[in-house]
């Protein structure tokens, strides 16, 4: 095997690693991106972000203005499913990254109480 063929093998088994990113728990993230697209163009989504009203701030935003956000983030084991999507609004979803609902809490609670050590 000449030293080219075995670059073309290595750089296919790096594209197809980059491709298939799974998480921790073994989850696919571009089954569960792909799962959420297809949610995004439902009624029930429509619906959702029709009312207007962010999940974690509780202020009214245009539809426009709300993004769809994962309550447990897909890198941290979360899935594409009804019970795991909210609407809210960019900052909101820019604030809560990757936190799981409690640290999201928890962050809220030191805001309120003028802890901003985080």
């Amino acid at each position: 095997m000449s030293y080219r063929d075995r670059n073309r093998k290595k750089d296919k088994r790096q594209k197809r690693s980059e491709n298939t990113f799974f998480n921790e728990l073994g989850v696919n993230n571009n089954v569960e991106k792909q799962k959420a697209r297809e949610l995004r163009k439902s009624s029930w989504w429509k619906k959702k972000i029709s009312e207007g009203i962010c999940y974690y701030c509780g202020e009214k935003f245009s539809s426009e203005e709300l993004t769809m956000d994962h309550k447990i983030p897909l890198a941290r084991g979360g899935f594409s499913e009804k019970i795991n999507l909210v609407a809210a609004c960019k900052e909101c979803n820019n604030k809560k990254k990757h936190l799981l609902p409690h640290e999201w809490d928890e962050y809220m609670n030191n805001i309120k109480n003028g802890n901003l050590d985080k």
